[in-house]
C-alpha cells in the first residue's frame, strides 16, 4: 500500500480525524488513525461514542490498511515540508515510511485488526439543510449538561417532523428551545438524543462545508451524518429527555423589552465581580433597571440602564454566564425577559420572533 498527497491534503485530513482520537483509551487501537487505500484513500479515528471518516485526496497504488499513533502522525504531518508526501506500508518491518523532500520517518504499526468498524450507511437518509443546523446546534448546544452522572442531559434533543426541526438542550439550571422551519419536509419524522459534543463537530463540518448536502442516517442506538467527503458516526443516548413543555411557564407577570447588545455589555462589565458563585443581580424599578454583583473580598459592581418596566421593585439574581449565553445566542436588536417573581423562572426571548426560547433558573438572594 502506497499513498501520495499534497503535505497540505495530508495535514487537512488527519486534523479533522484526529479530533475522534481517544486520549485515554484502554485499547491502543482507539489512540490511533486508521489509514486505508482501496482505489480511495481514507483516515479514520473513533473513540467509541464518536467516529469521524475522511477522504484524503491524493493518489493509492494498492489496497491495504493500517493504524498509526494519531497523535504522533499528527506532529510529525505538520513538521514537514510543503509539497508532495509518500506513505509507503512496509510490511517486514511493520512499520509505515513517510517521505517528503529529504525527511524521511518510520512510524511503527498498531495492529488494525483491533481497530473497530465504522458503521455503514443504510436505507435511504434523511436530508437536512446544513447552515441552518449549525445555526441551531450554536444557540443550544451550549445549554447541555458536562456532568455525567447524568448521561440524558448531556445530550441535544433533536426532532423534525414534516417541515420543523426542533433542538432542546438543559442541564437543569437552564433550557433552550430553537424550532427552525425548513424549506422541505423531512420525508419522515425523526427523534433522537444526540449528544452535545458530537453535534458541536456536526457544526464544525458544516461551516467548513457549507455548500455540501447533509445527510442523516438513524438506527437505534447509531446515528451516521455524511457532509461531503466526511462521515461522522455517533452513538444516541438512551433514557427519557425531560418534557420540555412542561417546565416552560405558561404566562408571566412581567414582559420587559430591552436592547440585546447593550445589555449584554452591561452583564460582562458586572459580570467581573459576580465571582465564586456569586449572583448577577437584576433589580427592576419603575422605568429602571439595575445590574449588580458583589464578591465580598473582591468588591462590587454596578450599572444602571433604561427599562420599560412598571410595578412594583422586583429583585432576582442569575447565574452570570447562563445569562450571557442566552444573550449572546440570540441575533435580534432587542430582547424580551419574561419574570413571574424572584423564585420562578426568567425567560429570555428574540423580541421579535418566536422560534426561540431561553429559560433560567434563578439563585436565591441574601437580602
Amino acid at each position: 500500500m502506497k499513498i501520495t498527497a499534497t503535505r497540505q491534503a495530508l495535514l487537512d485530513a488527519l486534523l479533522v480525524t484526529s479530533r475522534a482520537v481517544s486520549t485515554r483509551a484502554a485499547l491502543q487501537a482507539l489512540s490511533g488513525i486508521h489509514v486505508s487505500a482501496n482505489g480511495e484513500s481514507r483516515m479514520r479515528a473513533t473513540d467509541m461514542e464518536l467516529g469521524l471518516d475522511v477522504s484524503l485526496d491524493g493518489e493509492s497504488d494498492g489496497a491495504g490498511a493500517v493504524v498509526l499513533p494519531g497523535r504522533l502522525l499528527v506532529e510529525v504531518a505538520r513538521s514537514l515540508p510543503d509539497g508532495s508526501v509518500t506513505l509507503e506500508l512496509r510490511e517486514q518491518e511493520r512499520d509505515v515510511e513517510i517521505t517528503a523532500g529529504s525527511s524521511r520517518f518510520h512510524l511503527r504499526t498498531i495492529p488494525a485488526d483491533d481497530f473497530p468498524r465504522f458503521p455503514e450507511a443504510e436505507g435511504d437518509p434523511i436530508a437536512l439543510p446544513g447552515p441552518p443546523l449549525r445555526e441551531t446546534i450554536g444557540r443550544v448546544a451550549r445549554a447541555a449538561s458536562r456532568d455525567e452522572a447524568r448521561p440524558v442531559l448531556t445530550g441535544v434533543l433533536v426532532t423534525a417532523e414534516g417541515k420543523e426541526l426542533t433542538m432542546v438542550a438543559t442541564d437543569s439550571y437552564r433550557l433552550a428551545v430553537k424550532r427552525t422551519e425548513l424549506e422541505s419536509p423531512v420525508a419522515s419524522a425523526i427523534e433522537a438524543n444526540v449528544p452535545a459534543r458530537a453535534l458541536r463537530e456536526l457544526a464544525r463540518l458544516i461551516e467548513s462545508s457549507p455548500e455540501d448536502p447533509l445527510h442523516v442516517w438513524l438506527t437505534r442506538n447509531q446515528a451516521l451524518f455524511r457532509v461531503g467527503s466526511v462521515s461522522m458516526s455517533s452513538r444516541l443516548i438512551d433514557g427519557q429527555f425531560p418534557n420540555y413543555r412542561q417546565l416552560l411557564p405558561e404566562s408571566f407577570e412581567h414582559e420587559v423589552k430591552l436592547p440585546r447588545v447593550e445589555l449584554l455589555e452591561v452583564t460582562r462589565r458586572v459580570s467581573q465581580l459576580a465571582q465564586r458563585n456569586a449572583a448577577l443581580r437584576m433589580s427592576f424599578s419603575e422605568g429602571e433597571l439595575v445590574v449588580s454583583a458583589e464578591t465580598p473580598d473582591l468588591g462590587d459592581a454596578r450599572e444602571a440602564l433604561p427599562a420599560p418596566y412598571q410595578g412594583e421593585l422586583l429583585e432576582i439574581g442569575f447565574n452570570p454566564e447562563f445569562v450571557r449565553d442566552g444573550l449572546e445566542s440570540i441575533a435580534d436588536e432587542e430582547v424580551v425577559l419574561k419574570l413571574i417573581s424572584p423564585l420562578r423562572p426568567g425567560l429570555i426571548e428574540p423580541a421579535d420572533s418566536d422560534d426561540f426560547s431561553y429559560l433560567v433558573m434563578p439563585i436565591r438572594l441574601n437580602v
